[in-house]
């Protein structure tokens, strides 16, 4: 069966939040995509901590399952923002396929130094995501702008582990 699912606004219920609706709207759909963009890095992760091959196999193996599982942290405390403010989570991997902004892992990453460097690709994309997250929403939801801000000092530090092993290549 063909994947035939759109980007659709999320329902609202009613909620004693003192927040507007349309700001509750507006900040539950870019969660959604943040919901969206966390699930699909963190399969991308475990993609490469199952895959990864080579010489420093253990040591990534474990660095990749490390970052994954924080990842993994964050898919909850994200689709948990979307749901405390009144909205629905769009949370399967169906539904994640469809909106995230990253791209494809490559099936051909099999020593360190390509999974480390496709790993790195992704981590600094959502880094991004993120990033354009905090700027969205500071001026509508501070706990959602601090939500976003928490998830990048994270994935930046993430992002540094990983580019740290391709700094020191030739």
């Amino acid at each position: 069966m063909a994947n035939t699912s759109t980007k659709t606004a999320p329902k609202l219920y009613k909620s004693r939040i003192d927040l507007p609706e349309a700001t509750r709207k507006e900040v539950s759909e870019l969660l959604n995509e943040t919901l969206a963009a966390t699930l699909d890095v963190w399969s991308q992760v475990k993609q490469a901590h199952w895959n990864v091959k080579g010489k420093d196999f253990y040591q990534l193996h474990l660095l990749f399952d490390q970052v994954a599982g924080e990842l993994y942290e964050y898919v909850d405390l994200v689709a948990e923002r979307i749901t405390s403010i009144g909205s629905t989570a769009h949370g399967t991997i169906r539904m994640a396929a469809s909106v995230t902004p990253l791209p494809e892992y490559p099936l051909d990453a099999v020593n360190g130094k390509e999974h480390l460097t496709a790993v790195a690709e992704r981590l600094a994309a959502y880094g991004k995501h993120v990033r354009a997250g905090i700027d969205k929403t500071e001026d509508l939801d501070k706990d959602t702008a601090d939500l976003y801000t928490e998830i990048s000092r994270t994935t930046d530090l993430r992002l540094w582990f990983i580019e740290a092993h391709l700094q020191a290549e030739p």
